[in-house]
């Protein structure tokens, strides 16, 4: 069951305002010097005097610098907010642009598993791969041969958590599959998706994913092209309007997310160029266009 949003209530209002310390009434110039004259003559005949005199103008000190220390700290300037922002860039290791764009889909990004079962009846690991949060009801993205003929699907959230999933939808001419997980996690978080129109050639992007079962891992790199054609290994299907990009990617990246710098999915990753048959990754990988990936799962084109 999804968790609602917690506030906690505020007690302030204006009856709850605290009230601005007293301030001492002022002291008329002539008025007092002709007080402490008095004062002091009294000390000189009677030394009970002078004590007197010197714990009043002890206690009028503290109260001064009570005061003083209740109306707060001195006010900041730009200098010194300027000062703070340099000592903290010359101090601090900040992250990289790759790194803030990993770190803001990951919680998006699941592993996908399919088996088969075998004449037992036991269940046989087919395949890993990737998968991305679409929408946080648990609908999910990935490549429709990652789940192809599985007979079982699991998927491993970024919390964790397990859970079983269907497949709801597909688009076979993109590679593109619909999942639904069963088990929802609490508070899941779905990614956000941007349009491509806007990309060109050398925009950075980064690949998040489970290559040969490792992950989630971040490959980072550039987008190559755009409008490419890839047909499968197999040489069954090709697809075209794809994103080239040269972020490592291999087995088990199938299904991720092409991410931008801001950690906004622009594709779903669904191969890589070989030119031999060792299926490792040589610098050229393909991305299906999220619009594409959208439509697969009805969402509204952008």
């Amino acid at each position: 069951m999804r968790k609602p949003a917690l506030y906690s209530r505020s007690d302030r209002g204006p009856a709850a305002r605290v009230p601005e310390p007293p301030v001492a009434d002022p002291v008329v110039p002539g008025a007092a010097r002709a007080r402490w004259r008095s004062v002091l003559s009294a000390a000189a005949v009677n030394p009970r005097v002078m004590w007197a005199a010197l714990a009043l103008l002890a206690a009028l000190l503290l109260v001064s610098v009570l005061q003083r220390g209740a109306l707060g700290p001195k006010a900041l300037t730009q200098k010194d907010i300027d000062a703070a922002v340099l000592r903290t860039l010359t101090t601090q290791n900040m992250p990289s642009a790759a790194a803030r764009a990993a770190e803001t889909i990951r919680p998006a990004v699941v592993r996908v598993m399919s088996f088969t079962k075998n004449k037992q009846g036991e269940e046989v690991e087919q395949g890993v791969g990737t998968g991305v949060v679409i929408v946080d009801k648990g609908i999910i993205l990935t490549n429709l041969h990652v789940v192809q003929s599985a007979q079982v699907i699991r998927l491993v959230f970024a919390d964790g958590s397990e859970s079983e999933a269907s497949v709801t939808g597909a688009q076979p001419e993109n590679d593109l599959a619909v999942l639904q997980a069963k088990t929802i996690p609490d508070d899941l978080i779905a990614a956000t998706m941007r349009g491509t129109a806007d990309l060109v050639p050398g925009d950075q992007v980064v690949a998040v994913g489970f290559p040969f079962g490792i992950g989630p891992s971040t490959s980072a790199g550039v987008i190559s092209g755009l409008g490419r054609s890839f047909r499968s290994p197999e040489g069954e299907q090709e697809i075209g309007n794809l994103i080239q990009f040269d972020a490592a990617a291999n087995p088990g990246n199938s299904g991720g997310p092409l991410v931008t710098m801001s950690g906004e999915v622009v594709g779903i990753v669904t191969g890589i160029l070989n030119p031999t048959s060792h299926r490792t990754f040589v610098g050229i990988g393909f991305a299906v266009p999220i619009e594409s990936a959208a439509a697969a799962a009805g969402l509204p084109p952008f």
